[in-house]
Formats: C-alpha cells, structure tokens, sequence
C-alpha cells in the first residue's frame, strides 16, 4: 500500500521527487514514513522497474509503473477512482468572476489535432461540451488534447460552500432535440474504471446524429446537492457561463427524478453535458482517441479557445412526463435469479442464458472456436454447454451460454445469500490471476462485461495460453455458509458450472477486496467462447442476460 502511495505521488505530481517531498505528501495522505523509510521502499520499486533514479534529483515513475498503478491493487483502486474525484474537485481554484484558476481536465491522446479540428469546433459551435477550452500537450513524444471536465462545475461548487455528490455519469437519449432519459450509466464508486471512460469507445455515442438531426445519444453526468442551495447553485452556474463554462442539461426539483434518475428527498439532480462530448464526436469520426477522464489540470485562462463556443445547449425545454426511469441492473439480477430451478443432484431445471448473435454462415465456424475454448481451459467457461436459438425472418442466429448468474440462483435455493458484487476483466499469466477491471453491480443499468466487451478489454485467446485476460466475476456469502456453499460447488463440478476460486472469509479473492464476515467466490464469464468468436474476426452482436431456458434446451460441446 506505501509503495503504491508512493507510485500514485510521483504519477500525480508528474515530475522527479526527493525523499524528502515524497515523505512529506505521504504524511498529508495519513502514512507516517521518514526519509530513511521513503529510500528503502523506493529501492524496491527501483528493483520491481516501477520507478528511475535520475542522478541526486530523486525518482520519476516508468511506463511499468504506471501500468503497475492502474492494476496492480484492483481493490484499492475500486475505491480511490471515486477518491480521485474528490481530490479534483477540491484543488479546483477557478473564480467564477475572473475566469483565472485551475479547472479539471480531461486528456485524450491524438493523432492529427488539425485533421479533426473541424469536428471539434462544429460540436463546441452547438455547445455540445463545458467549454470551448483546450491545450495541445506532449508527452513522451506523443500528443494529446485536454478539454475541460464538467467534474469543474462540482469543484466550483465545493469552494463556494455548497455540498456536491457526482452519483452517476452515463449516456443520455436525445430526441428532436429533447434530452429524453439517461439508458445506460454506472456509478461513480467502487469502479476501477470512471464512468464516462467506459462509455467512450465503439459504437456508444451519437453525437453527430445529435448535431445533424437532434436525435442521438450523448455522454452526460449526474450529481446531486442540498434543495436548500438550489439558488446560490443557479447563481454561480450563470457566472460560469459567462467565463466560457456551460454544458448544464438540466436542473431538478427538490426530491424528484431528473431524466430518469431517482433524487433523495430534500436534494435536487443536476445533470450536465460530458466534457468529453466533442471527444466522442471525433471518434464517430473514426479517429483513434484514448480517452482518460477528469485526468488532470490546467489553469483556464492559458487554454486555447476557438470563441465560437455557445454556452446555451441546443436543447429544447425537458418534459419531465416523458422521462423514463432508468432500470437498475441489481433489480433485474434479483428477479431472474429468482426463476433459476436447476437441481444439481437431477441436473433439470431453468438456468439463466446469455444469447448473442451472429450470422447464420458462421455457425460452423463459431462452434468449433467455443469448442476449441472449453477442450483447451474448460474452467473460462461456465458449463460445457450452448444452444442456437432461432431468430424468425432473419439471416441471424441466436447462440446462447449459461450465465454465471445461474450459480446465485442455485445457491439461493439451498437458502444461501450469494450476491453477485463485480464484474471484471481477469489478467491470466501462467498460473497468477489478478483482477485488473472491476465495476460493482450495484448501481450499475446494464452488465460491466458489455462495457468491457465494446473496449476490447479482454483477450480469451491468448488466455488460453496463459497470458491474456478473460470476463469474470466476483460474488460474496456471508461466512457462516462457506461449508454448505463448497459441498455445493462439488456437486456441480461434474457439469461444468463450478468455481475458478473460492475464497475463505475476509480474504482478498484474486485482488478483489471482501466484505467483512464473508467470503468471495469467483466465476469466469458466460460471454468468453462468445468473445472468442469475435477476437477470431467473426462480427458478434453481444448480449447479456437475456433470458430463462431450460438446461435441457443446451446441447454439450
């Protein structure tokens, strides 16, 4: 944990540190650890290749360091993504009067800033973003462009004594210019991965659609404050626009829904335009970004500006009657696991199935990829089981795999409390599994494994040789049943539907932290041979819980 702290001052200070200042910044983060302490735990990260001693200066961070950052402690990580957004919010310095300060930043990566400036300033011309506001930075010789993120607006907010809680961020539906419902959004805590981050990448965004004919999909954020600072917030929001900073969707009532959201009583939603919105645009146009959001700072008043940036979104007035509320996806795990029937000691019974599709021409093929999958590593898969569904008047054909899901309703029915807690990406390599993504069930509208399956976040056939990463996720029992819970899982062993890890109790369960007064079992992914049909080039319409079927209904492979 020290080491990591250390790791996470250099990344964020972004500059060669001394002893001296690092023992210092680890002291502010509640780690008592003297210069002599610093120098020894930095010689091991010197050793691990994690960080560079540059001369007497001190120590900067590597590229292995800062990959090492991001996956190497899952479980903190889990919890210091919604931490990070606080420590932003709160170094925010911008007067709203002045326009001089420092305002959050998003960072992409870019190839040609000049080739899609014209996407850039056709979105900040609609005042489809927080500001028209930019920086071209280079870094390790490699460009990026950074964009102001509406996370700003909470910082500003902070500094001017009004409480602010980022809750969700997700996409938002547009209609004939009517910001309709949020259809998708994740939670801001206990994500590895920031919630607008996961909603960038393929096919996600419409945000030309929107600018073209006022009907698409759009990144969008949602916070909540106190009913009672509903004005002093209206007042500053006004002020912000007139230094360049806008992108507000909407403002709630006290204690009701805003697009789909459900308030707390006596707090209003807020709900504002992604700062990566121009972002997304420009990968709709095909251009190559890698997206990191509420990644940084910069000092407002010394970003570019294209001054054509129009600070009122292109929006008609929101009719609160149309809203539709958004679908948790923990409501709908609780009732489908509710219908799982599937008798380990028969073998009958309803089980929950997930059903992709793909063209009929490619049934042949697709097969004996799943089929290569389950011979080579059996335990990537739950069950040695898939069936093809018909899909009427169409050339597509539906291939379903039982859901990892299944597992919670079987135990349920033997009076055991399983919950399903994350969804993640597992990094295989030789024997040693770790988690590198995790995304919490609760909160979320729609299952992680979709996000990490549209970013390509997994790699099921290199896993297959022990070094690649496949879908998995991580489950908690309160420990009293851990007895009952095994003696089950052995009973289901013959059928394929078993365990890849079942931990003891308030243990750390291949880097994933567990309550306490339970423990953690781990299930690989319905969706891997799917996904390694679509790594093997053949296009896969992916789908998650999609329905009840009967195991009889499976044909083995």
């Amino acid at each position: 944990m020290k080491m990591m702290e250390i790791l996470r001052i250099l990344y964020s200070k972004n500059e060669i540190l001394g002893a001296k200042v690092i023992s210092e910044e680890l002291e502010k983060r509640g780690y008592s650890l003297g210069e002599r302490a610093v120098r020894y735990h930095m010689h091991i990260l010197d050793e691990k290749e994690l960080t560079q001693k540059v001369g007497y200066k001190g120590r900067k961070i590597t590229k292995k360091g800062i990959e090492e950052l991001k996956e190497g402690l899952i479980y903190d990580q889990v919890d210091f993504t919604f931490s990070r957004f606080q420590e932003k919010m709160y170094n925010v310095s911008i007067n709203p009067l002045t326009g001089k300060g420092s305002v959050i930043v998003n960072m992409s990566s870019i190839d040609d800033h000049e080739a899609m400036q014209s996407t850039l300033n056709e979105v900040l011309e609609k005042g489809l973003a927080v500001s028209d506001r930019y920086n071209i930075v280079e870094h390790n010789e490699k460009k990026y462009i950074e964009t102001v993120c509406g996370t700003t607006i909470d910082g500003v907010f902070q500094q001017k004594g009004i409480i602010t809680k980022p809750i969700c961020g997700g996409l938002l539906k547009v209609e004939d210019n009517t910001p309709i419902s949020f259809i998708e959004q994740i939670s801001y805590t206990k994500t590895s991965l920031t919630p607008l981050e996961a909603f960038t990448g393929e096919d996600t965004t419409s945000v030309l659609d929107v600018m073209n004919s006022g009907t698409g999909i759009i990144p969008a954020n949602f916070r909540i404050i106190p009913a009672v600072m509903k004005d002093k917030a209206t007042s500053i929001l006004r002020q912000l626009e007139k230094i360049g900073i806008g992108g507000v969707i909407s403002i709630g009532d006290v204690g009701k829904p805003v697009l789909g959201i459900p308030v707390r009583d006596q707090m209003i939603g807020i709900v504002v335009i992604g700062g990566v919105t121009p972002l997304c645009a420009a990968q709709e146009e095909g251009y190559d970004l890698d997206v990191k959001v509420a990644d940084s700072y910069a000092n407002y008043e010394s970003m570019q500006s294209s001054n054509i940036y129009n600070t009122k979104l292109p929006f008609n007035e929101i009719n609160p009657d149309i809203s539709m509320e958004v679908e948790f996806l923990m409501n709908k795990i609780y009732n489908l696991i509710s219908n799982v029937s599937f008798d380990p000691e028969t073998q009958q019974g309803d089980v929950l199935a997930n059903t992709s599709y793909i063209d009929k021409k490619y049934v042949d093929d697709a097969i004996e990829i799943m089929n290569s999958v389950y011979k080579n590593k059996p335990e990537f898969c739950v069950g040695n089981r898939y069936a093809l569904v018909d899909v009427p008047n169409s050339d597509k054909v539906g291939i379903a795999t039982i859901c990892s899901l299944t597992l919670d309703g079987i135990l349920t029915n033997f009076g055991i409390n399983s919950i399903p807690k994350y969804s993640g990406v597992l990094d295989i390599y030789g024997n040693n599994k770790r988690f590198i993504e995790l995304i919490s069930y609760q909160g979320s509208s729609l299952d992680p494994h979709e996000i990490f399956i549209k970013k390509n976040m997994q790699n099921v056939t290199d896993a297959i040789d022990d070094n690649g990463k496949i879908l998995a996720s991580v489950h908690t029992v309160p420990y009293i049943a851990r007895e009952k819970t095994v003696s089950i899982f052995e009973e289901l062993e013959s059928t394929g539907l078993d365990a890849l890890c079942i931990g003891k109790p308030n243990e750390y369960t291949y880097n994933a932290r567990i309550e306490k007064y339970n423990f953690g079992y781990v299930l690989s992914g319905g969706l891997n041979p799917v996904v390694a049909i679509k790594e093997n080039g053949i296009p896969v319409e992916v789908k998650t819980l999609e329905s009840i079927m009967n195991y009889n209904e499976f044909e083995e492979l």
